[in-house]
């Protein structure tokens, strides 16, 4: 086969009638255009442009090859719009915790569906830690320290850990009053890692330390609002129960890079995956760490 570069040369130099018309269309010189079509008719052993007096002419094998390269070129710009097409109108796909979804994400979605109706979004509350090319999902909030090597990891939401138990569980209103920690009914979820790092914090290792695992974080956070036990949280999670009086905070702590980030996969953004990370920036508390975030990924595209 001749190269794609000479067929797409010849091609629109048949279709506009000149070399140098070719030449404006491709952003190329009239001489790299003159190149390709005599790489082309050498490739062929056939002339297909001769000199007439108002310029050059197809001949008959040129008008031939013109027509077929017209509608297969034309077959292949249908393909690749199709796919585009496709992949703008499909749903954006996100990966998140149930507890997360619940709890933070739902309850603004309203605010986003208004402010964009022409993007579908599918939320896939998940407990694991999802494969985002294999399972083609186009945004994950994870929660974590942010290490997740081969993907692009943007903060979203940093909240404060907090150890909190249900006002009938105890009195006290601090780990101080408690007593001995270990005497405490501990409730985490099976799937969290977080009160390993955050139990340091407060004295606690839970490597060592019994302590109950539920089957999830809403199941956990359930326990404890009945006063079954105490947990430790990502604040965030927790604000309306703390509001609402069916939990207290006995300990607040920084989260030491523990939090909600933003997960997408390297290279260039749908814009529709670009309009709900932005969203999902604003929408987070910290408004003056959002703004660096958004400035960094702008001046990041502009790179690219």
């Amino acid at each position: 086969m001749p190269t794609l570069a000479s067929l797409r040369a010849f091609e629109i130099a048949a279709r506009l009638g000149s070399y140098s018309a070719a030449a404006r269309a491709l952003n190329v010189t009239h001489a790299a255009i003159s190149q390709h079509i005599r790489s082309l008719e050498t490739h062929l052993d056939e002339k297909l442009f001769t000199r007439a007096a108002r310029g050059m002419e197809l001949t008959q094998a040129g008008h031939a090859l013109s027509g077929s390269l017209t509608e297969g070129f034309g077959m292949i710009i249908s393909g690749v719009r199709a796919i585009t097409d496709e992949r703008t109108h499909r749903p954006v796909i996100i990966s998140t915790t149930p507890t997360f979804a619940e709890v933070w994400l739902m309850p603004k979605l309203g605010g986003f569906w208004t402010e964009h109706p022409d993007i579908y979004l599918q939320v896939q509350p998940y407990m694991g830690l999802s494969n985002l090319r294999s399972e083609g999902i186009d945004v994950a909030i994870r929660f974590g320290a942010g290490d997740w090597p081969g993907l692009d990891v943007v903060p979203l939401l940093m909240s404060p850990f907090a150890v909190v138990c249900s006002p009938d569980y105890t009195e006290a209103e601090s780990l101080d009053e408690m007593g001995d920690l270990n005497e405490i009914y501990w409730i985490f979820s099976e799937f969290s890692s977080e009160q390993y790092a955050w139990g340091n914090r407060i004295g606690m290792d839970f490597k060592q330390q019994d302590f109950r695992e539920l089957a999830s974080n809403a199941l956990t956070l359930s326990a404890v609002r009945s006063g079954l036990g105490v947990s430790i949280q990502s604040r965030v999670l927790v604000e309306d129960d703390i509001a609402s009086g069916r939990m207290k905070v006995l300990y607040e702590g920084d989260p030491e890079g523990i939090g909600y980030y933003i997960v997408t996969l390297p290279g260039v953004l749908s814009p529709q995956v670009k309009t709900l990370r932005n969203w999902l920036l604003r929408n987070a508390e910290d408004v003056t760490t959002v703004e660096e975030i958004e400035t960094e990924i702008s001046e990041e595209s502009d790179a690219l």
